[in-house]
C-alpha cells in the first residue's frame, strides 16, 4: 500500500539544507560567543558578510558591546544576555538557545580566523552575483534615456566589485572557472535585422563612407549572412574595386555565402534599398553589440558566482576575463561617438555614474532606441 505523507511532512521535505557557508558561520559565532576576545583575529568581514539577517545581528552585537572579562565570562552568562538583548533589536527571532547551540556546535573556537575567511569568500562570491545581475538587469531596462552610458556604468561597477575580490583573495595564475559559460543569447530582433540591412544597402550605394566606420566589425551584426556581406562590402572598398548590390553578390559568393540557402535576388533586392546614412546604422548597430556584450558578459559572471564550488581566486579569473570582452567594444564605441573619457571604477557599486552622454548620428529616418 503506497505510503500517504502526513501534511507536515511535504511542508518538511519543502525545506532545503543548510549551505555550507550557514555551518561556517554558526562555527565562526560561536567561537566568538565562548571566546570573544579571538575577534582580534578575524579581520575582512563585517555584518553584512553573513547569510541571514539573525547572523547578522549577532555578529553586529558582538562587535559592539564591550568585551568581558575572561575569568567572568566563564562564570555566567551575562554577557551573552546582554549579546542577546542588542541582536533582538535587529533580529526579533533571536532566543538564548540558539546561542547556546551555537557554542555548542563550533568545533574549535582557535579556528574562528578560517571561519571568518570561509564567511568572507562566500560574501565575495555574492557580492558578484548581485552585480552581475545588475548588470544584466540594466542592458533590459527600456527605460533608460542612455543605455550605453548606464550599462557601462554598471560594468565598471561589477570591474570595481572584482578588484575588491582580487585585493582580497589575490587571483592564482592558470585557475579559471570549472563553469562553462553560457553561450550568447540567440538574436532574434527584427528591428535589428532591419538596420543591418540598411546598412548594408546605404553602404553599398556609399561605399566612399566605409573606411569612415572602421570601427564596426563583422561579429557586431547579428545575422551571419549579415556579416558576411559587411566583410564583403569591406574588402571591396579597401581594394578599391567597384562596389553595388552585383559586385557584392559576386564576392558572397565566392566567400561561399550562398551555400546556406540564401536567395540572389533577395540579396541583390536587399542591397538596393539605402537609406540616411552609413554612420549612422554603423553606430546602431555597434550601440546593439555593446549592450548584447554585456548581456553576455553579465550571464558569465552569474554562472561563474552562482557555482558554489568555484574559490574566489577562480572568480576574480573567469570575471576579468568576461569583462575584457566589454572592454574591446566599449574602445571602439569610444571612436565610433567621439568620446573617449576615462574609465572610472566606482567604490561603491550601488552608486550609478557614467560617462557623459554623446550625441546619435543623424538619420534619415526617426528610429526607436532598441536594447
Amino acid at each position: 500500500m503506497p505510503h500517504t505523507p502526513e501534511p507536515d511532512e511535504d511542508d518538511l521535505d519543502a525545506i532545503a539544507p543548510p549551505q555550507p557557508i550557514f555551518h561556517a558561520e554558526q562555527a565562526l559565532l560561536g567561537a566568538l560567543l565562548l571566546d570573544p576576545h579571538r575577534l582580534d583575529d578575524v579581520n575582512g568581514i563585517a555584518a553584512d558578510s553573513f547569510s541571514t539577517a539573525a547572523h547578522a545581528a549577532l555578529y553586529a552585537a558582538i562587535r559592539t558591546l564591550p568585551r568581558p572579562d575572561p575569568a567572568e565570562h566563564a562564570k555566567n552568562t551575562k554577557w551573552l544576555d546582554r549579546v542577546l538583548a542588542t541582536a533582538l533589536e535587529e533580529a526579533r527571532g533571536l532566543t538564548a538557545s540558539y546561542l547556546h547551540a551555537l557554542v555548542q556546535v563550533c568545533p574549535w573556537p582557535r579556528h574562528a580566523p578560517a571561519y571568518a575567511r570561509m564567511v568572507e569568500a562566500e560574501h565575495a562570491r555574492r557580492r558578484l552575483l548581485t552585480a552581475a545581475e545588475r548588470l544584466v538587469h540594466t542592458v533590459h531596462d527600456v527605460s533608460l534615456p542612455h543605455p550605453v552610458q548606464t550599462v557601462l556604468a554598471e560594468a565598471d561597477a561589477l570591474a570595481a566589485v572584482v578588484d575588491d575580490i582580487a585585493n582580497r583573495f589575490p587571483p592564482r595564475s592558470g585557475v579559471l572557472p570549472r563553469t562553462p559559460a553560457p553561450p550568447p543569447t540567440a538574436a532574434d530582433d527584427t528591428e535589428a535585422v532591419e538596420e543591418e540591412q540598411l546598412l548594408l544597402a546605404t553602404a553599398t550605394a556609399r561605399p566612399d563612407d566605409i573606411d569612415a566606420v572602421r570601427w564596426l566589425i563583422p561579429d557586431d551584426l547579428t545575422l551571419p549572412l549579415h556579416a558576411g556581406l559587411w566583410q564583403c562590402l569591406t574588402t571591396l572598398a579597401r581594394r578599391g574595386e567597384p562596389v553595388d548590390p552585383v559586385t557584392v553578390l559576386w564576392e558572397a559568393q565566392q566567400r561561399g555565402l550562398l551555400d546556406d540557402g540564401s536567395e540572389p535576388g533577395e540579396i541583390l533586392r536587399m542591397l538596393a534599398e539605402p537609406a540616411g546614412s552609413v554612420g549612422h546604422w554603423a553606430e546602431r548597430v555597434l550601440q546593439r553589440s555593446l549592450l548584447a556584450t554585456a548581456e553576455h558578459t553579465g550571464r558569465r559572471v552569474e554562472a561563474y558566482a552562482g557555482d558554489s564550488a568555484n574559490t574566489p581566486f577562480q572568480l576574480v579569473a573567469g570575471a576579468r576575463r568576461a569583462l575584457a570582452d566589454i572592454a574591446a567594444v566599449r574602445t571602439r564605441w569610444q571612436h565610433a561617438t567621439g568620446t573617449t573619457p576615462p574609465q572610472q571604477r566606482r567604490a561603491a557599486p550601488a552608486t550609478r555614474a557614467g560617462p557623459p552622454t554623446t550625441t546619435a548620428a543623424h538619420a534619415a529616418r526617426p528610429t526607436r532606441a532598441t536594447r
